[in-house]
C-alpha cells in the first residue's frame, strides 16, 4: 500500500545560532523563530535552558555530535532536516553560537535548497567572542591587539589545524575552537615560535553558571588544565589581551599589594 503524504505547509528551513550557552544571549529574532517553528532540530551545544526556550508543543529532537560519542551524522541530518520540512513544515535548526562559524551551516544550507525547500539564517553570538568577554577578555584591544583569528583546532580528518601554524606566527589574538584535545600539540607550536611567555586562557562552559576557566601562559596552561580539571567544550585564547582577564587582574593585584 502506498501512502501520500498531503502537504499543508510550505516547507522551510531555519538556521539559528543559539548563541554561546547563557539562555539571555540567544536573540530576541532567534526566540521568535523557535516560537514560530513547527519542529526543532537542535544540536549538543545548545544548553538545557535555551531548550526550555521552545514551546512544550513543538516537537523537538537532539541531533548533535560530540567529540567521543555516539552521535548523528551530518549526512544524516541533512536528510532529516528535508524529511521534516515536508512532513511538517517550518523546521527550525538550533546550532549552538552562530550556524556559520565552524557550525556546518552552509551544508545545511545547501543541502536543502537543492530539495527545493525555502532557507533563511538567524545569526547567534559566537562563542569566539562571547567566551573570552566572559573573562573581562577583549578581542582586540588598542595598542595590544589589531586583529584576531577564529581557527578551529582539530580539522574533519581529526589532525590539528595547518593555520594553527600561521596563526601563532601573528600578533593577532588567537581563539581556538574545538581545540582542548590538541592543546599540547597547538601550545608546542606556539613554543616553536617564541611564544612560551604569551598569556593564555582556557574556558570551559563559557557564559553558563558551570564557567571553569585556567589563565597562565602558552608554556603553562597545559598543567594548569589539568590542575584545574577543565574540559570540553572549551575555548582557548591566545594572546597579550589575555591580561586582561579578571582572575589574572586578581592575581597581579594580590601579588602587588603584597610587594
Amino acid at each position: 500500500m502506498n501512502t501520500v503524504f498531503t502537504f499543508h505547509k510550505q516547507p522551510k528551513l531555519t538556521l539559528v545560532g543559539a548563541g554561546p550557552g547563557d539562555p539571555e544571549f540567544i536573540t530576541v529574532k532567534g526566540v521568535k523563530t523557535l516560537k514560530a517553528a513547527d519542529i526543532v532540530l537542535y544540536d549538543a551545544l545548545v544548553s538545557d535552558q535555551i531548550l526550555e526556550l521552545i514551546p512544550p508543543e513543538i516537537p523537538s529532537y537532539p541531533v548533535g555530535k560530540r567529540a567521543g560519542s555516539h552521535s548523528v551524522s551530518q549526512d544524516e541530518i541533512n536528510e532529516l532536516i528535508v524529511e521534516f520540512a515536508y512532513l511538517y513544515g517550518h523546521v527550525v535548526r538550533l546550532k549552538g553560537g552562530d550556524p556559520f562559524v565552524f557550525g556546518r551551516g552552509m551544508e545545511e544550507i545547501e543541502f536543502a535548497v537543492k530539495q527545493g525547500i525555502e532557507t533563511a539564517v538567524v545569526p547567534g553570538i559566537t562563542s569566539a567572542i562571547a567566551v573570552p568577554s566572559a573573562l573581562d577578555i577583549p578581542v582586540t584591544a588598542r595598542g595590544v591587539s589589531e586583529s584576531f583569528w577564529v581557527v578551529t583546532g582539530t580539522t574533519m580528518a581529526g589532525a590539528m589545524s595547518s593555520d594553527i601554524k600561521l596563526a601563532a606566527q601573528s600578533t593577532a589574538t588567537v581563539i581556538i575552537l574545538m581545540g582542548l584535545n590538541k592543546i599540547r600539540e597547538i601550545m608546542e607550536v606556539f613554543n616553536k615560535y617564541g611564544k612560551g611567555d604569551t598569556p593564555v586562557a582556557v574556558i570551559q562552559n563559557g557564559t553558563l553558571s558551570s564557567q571553569q576557566a585556567a589563565v597562565g601562559t602558552v608554556s603553562s596552561i597545559c598543567d594548569l588544565i589539568e590542575q584545574e580539571n577543565i574540559g570540553a567544550p572549551a575555548v582557548i585564547v591566545v594572546g597579550e589581551v589575555v591580561k586582561y582577564a579578571r582572575d589574572l587582574r586578581k592575581v597581579v593585584a594580590m601579588q602587588t599589594k603584597n610587594y
